[in-house]
């Protein structure tokens, strides 16, 4: 069995499935306990440090730049950024559009899904601010 993988960045990638990688398609629903199942890998992206910080400022439905971006999120490397970004990009939760012209534009947006998971990580992101005096 044959995977193929089409990204925005213009990488295609056809390789040859493995036991384990097969057994990640018998998952019906996610298992986030289950050390087999892809929402796992899911989770661990919107969750990770940089991952939850570009859901927030791409939360409003605002479409930005790599520079936009990189100014509104204190604190983050270019190649944290780009890697970040394409890391969800290819998960299914950004829109990436990228203008031929020099130098480079291109421009991020949350896709519905990305929204969906952008609404969550508001709520948790306001309960920890709130709250932040009584946890330290």
């Amino acid at each position: 069995m044959y995977e193929l993988k089409v990204s925005t960045y213009k990488k295609v990638s056809v390789r040859k499935m493995n036991k384990k990688s097969r057994s990640k398609q018998q998952f019906e629903k996610g298992n986030v306990f289950s050390d087999r199942c892809p929402s796992r890998e899911l989770l661990n992206h919107v969750t990770s440090k940089w991952g939850v910080l570009i859901f927030l400022a791409l939360s409003d439905g605002e479409i930005l730049r790599f520079s936009d971006l990189r100014r509104k999120i204190h604190g983050i490397s270019e190649k944290m950024l780009g890697q970040t970004l394409k890391t969800l990009e290819l998960d299914g939760f950004l829109n990436r559009h990228s203008y031929p012209v020099v130098p480079p534009v291109v421009e991020y947006q949350l896709t519905k899904q990305g929204m969906e998971v952008a609404r969550r990580v508001i709520g948790l992101a306001e309960w920890l601010e709130d709250n932040y005096a009584k946890l330290t």
